[in-house]
């Protein structure tokens, strides 16, 4: 194997590998964004579930249920 060989085999190799990482920053980049949304979905929906909780506990027993139901 020859110099240039050796030399073209390596651009070869190298260049492979920028895209390979250029693959693998777009998966991450994308992977980012979806776990944002979706930690941002959790805190709305834990907002909305203390919400709920609140709005039952203010109406408190009145509305209950008596005990022999």
């Amino acid at each position: 194997m020859t110099n240039e060989d050796r030399l073209v085999d390596i651009e070869i190799r190298i260049a492979r590998q920028e895209d390979m990482i250029d693959t693998l920053n777009k998966t991450v980049y994308e992977q980012r964004k979806k776990i944002d949304e979706l930690e941002a979905l959790c805190t709305a929906l834990a907002r909305h579930i203390r919400e709920i909780r609140d709005a039952a506990n203010e109406r408190g027993p009145a509305n209950e249920k008596p005990p022999h139901y």
